[in-house]
């Protein structure tokens, strides 16, 4: 069993190599097409019409006695969110790349990301049938750009025509030098043995030498074709199964597994997709998953043959869709009761990383009549169920309904979504960046039971702090207590711990607040009159008066740039690039690198062509969140986060 992935910048041909691949295999008897819409993997109608990938697909194909779960991903930065749910799931990694425009901005983070991971990836060129395709040109780039150690499993023929062709090379001498080149770099038993006598390296021995150091993701074998064409196909898949090693995962374990996706069946059922990666998980299994929910499996699917076909389990090393877990959330280990405290293995605490940037952008949702409203939030409720990262934040205040995004053409998917699966017409604020706060300093504050203006039955003493991060994105909200564990109710200290992580979704100036140490400093209850919602309402008052008291710094989030431009447009481009708040971290005569505030990127894009005319080519990708310079951004705050004391009592008032 192999789980593998399809990944690439947008317009590479990935769901292309897909649907050959398919063919190959015979799961498929005619190649669907992207443009025509028929494609196997590309199943949304919005999908089809806009021609490209926004949800990740499986589907599976036997390589000799290998069975492969083949996942498609979306190719576009937008939808980053669907492809970082895969990455916690796969053995190993195609990553596609295009003959004629090269190695991309996506795809280099990609490659970085594959390579942190650990992820065995081959490269496919592809699109040799193009004009303009490049051999020797992309095999540079990618040694430059993606990774050194990168070599070419053989030769192209009629390259940029109709008739192009790739030929594996097999045991020639001029191949069979460069991979010894190559190899011995990684490995110095090799490089000494070549030294010694290079008539004792065995072909055999070379290629069970690349399979080891491809395993271990030193190595990326590249391999050339057109997946439109067919050509290079066949050594792919020869690759796929000679270089990437499968599924190490034991069926004899406990039960692990994570789930990477979500979606709604016919009659509205949830539907979890799930890799097992310990252990055989059973039709009727009772599962936990994280923050104490629980669900029983009432049915089992696994993939097979290009469809999917029910089961009554299933083992460790295969993708299974599961019905029966309602509260059942992306991202979530599911384990037996039994085999908690089992340990979940590399693969699985690998599934619970963050592997790319949150998005960075935001905006306002409003339904076309207001007697949408709340039919809007369910709809946008089932969105954020299938890409956590959407991020509703609702303000019941201004009855607004706000989503995080990555990109303008996630909002215009989001926006054709709700039209053709809901019903529902919306239209969009301008979009803005999120940022984030850290507290400045140390606050505290008390209120007491029974002691004005404290109105709740309830005494709260909190103090609020940075955390050891540093930097915002580097810690979350750490809740701590200077109080004995049993000095209140369990519901009590669950109600204060909850709300703690509630309120400071907002902070003073209305963005989340993070990297913070919130600790119990005093804590007081009258029984029986003493409730937990006292201490619900209580919390947000002290805490937000803990806070101001420590004051909180805004970070905006910051994007790396690199941006490659005729050398006699560098000098009027520099005064640009500073009046956009841009970094320059390195400078030559065609070549800038730096950073540049998120927010500035899509300006800078916009005026690009008139400043170079048309030849500048922009990467740019998020990097880290640094402290604004100039006016600090404030986001209208809701309810939950109190910083009038009297509208707050006369909102809890009137709620109650």
């Amino acid at each position: 069993m192999l789980n593998l992935g399809i990944l690439a910048h947008v317009d590479a041909g990935k769901t292309s190599l897909t649907e050959r691949l398919l063919h190959a295999a015979g799961v498929i008897d005619e190649v669907g097409s992207v443009d025509d819409g028929n494609t196997q993997t590309d199943t949304l109608a919005l999908e089809r019409r806009r021609g490209i990938t926004i949800k990740s697909a499986v589907v599976s194909f036997a390589v000799g006695d290998t069975t492969v779960n083949l996942i498609d991903t979306p190719g576009h930065p937008d939808f980053i969110a669907e492809v970082e749910r895969v990455l916690s799931v796969l053995d190993g990694a195609v990553l596609v790349v295009s003959a004629v425009e090269g190695v991309q901005a996506q795809t280099r983070v990609l490659m970085r990301t594959l390579r942190r991971l650990g992820i065995p990836t081959l490269v496919f060129v592809n699109k040799i049938d193009r004009r303009g395709a490049r051999y020797d040109g992309v095999l540079r780039e990618l040694a430059a750009k993606l990774s050194p150690s990168v070599v070419a499993m053989g030769a192209v023929s009629g390259l940029g025509t109709g008739s192009a062709a790739f030929t594996p090379f097999d045991g020639q001498a001029a191949f069979a030098e460069d991979l010894v080149n190559v190899l011995a770099a990684q490995e110095d038993a090799l490089l000494a043995a070549y030294v010694d006598d290079e008539s004792s390296i065995s072909t055999a021995r070379l290629r069970a030498e690349l399979a080891d150091q491809t395993g271990r993701t030193l190595v990326h074998p590249v391999f050339f074709g057109s997946a439109v064409m067919g050509a290079g196909v066949e050594a792919l898949m020869a690759g796929v199964r000679e270089l990437l090693p499968p599924a190490q995962d034991d069926p004899n374990d406990p039960v692990s597994g994570t789930v990477f996706k979500i979606e709604r069946g016919p009659a509205g059922e949830k539907v979890a997709y799930a890799r097992i990666f310990g252990g055989t998980l059973h039709t009727r299994d009772r599962l936990h998953f994280d923050d104490r929910r629980e669900g029983r499996v009432t049915a089992i699917s696994v993939f097979d043959g290009g469809t999917s076909v029910r089961c009554q389990d299933v083992p460790a090393g295969r993708i299974a869709r599961l019905w029966g877990l309602t509260d059942v959330r992306i991202g979530d280990r599911l384990t037996r009761p039994e085999d908690q405290d089992a340990d979940a293995g590399p693969s699985a605490r690998r599934a619970s990383a963050g592997h790319f940037a949150p998005p960075t952008l935001e905006t306002v949702v409003s339904p076309g009549r207001a007697a949408d409203r709340a039919a809007l939030h369910l709809a946008l409720s089932r969105l954020a169920e299938q890409d956590p990262l959407i991020g509703l934040r609702q303000d019941d205040l201004r009855q607004e309904v706000s989503v995080s995004l990555y990109g303008e053409v996630q909002k215009e998917v989001i926006q054709a979504t709700l039209l053709d699966d809901f019903g529902l017409e919306v239209t969009f604020r301008e979009t803005t960046t999120i940022c984030v706060e850290r507290p400045a300093g140390t606050g505290a504050a008390l209120e007491v039971l029974g002691k004005d203006p404290n109105p709740f039955v309830a005494t709260v003493g909190l103090r609020v702090e940075p955390g050891g991060a540093g930097d915002p994105t580097g810690g979350g909200v750490e809740f701590r207590l200077e109080v004995e564990l049993g000095s209140l109710p369990y519901a009590f200290m669950s109600a204060i711990e909850e709300t703690v992580h509630e309120t400071l979704h907002q902070g003073l100036h209305g963005w989340e607040v993070l990297d913070c140490v919130v600790t119990l400093t005093h804590a007081g209850y009258s029984p029986p009159s003493s409730v937990a919602a006292d201490f619900r309402n209580l919390v947000p008052l002290v805490l937000m008066d803990a806070l101001r008291r420590a004051g909180s710094t805004v970070y905006e989030p910051m994007h790396r740039f690199r941006l490659e431009l005729p050398p006699d447009t560098l000098g009027p481009m520099l005064p640009v690039l500073a009046r956009l708040g841009a970094t320059p971290r390195t400078q030559r005569s065609s070549l800038v690198e730096g950073l540049i505030p998120a927010a500035r990127v899509h300006e800078l894009e916009r005026r690009l062509p008139g400043l170079t005319r048309g030849e500048a080519v922009l990467e740019s990708d998020f990097d880290r969140y640094e402290p604004v310079r100039g006016p600090i951004p404030r986001r209208p705050r809701s309810d939950h986060n109190p910083l009038d004391r009297k509208e707050y009592l006369l909102h809890v008032a009137r709620r109650v």
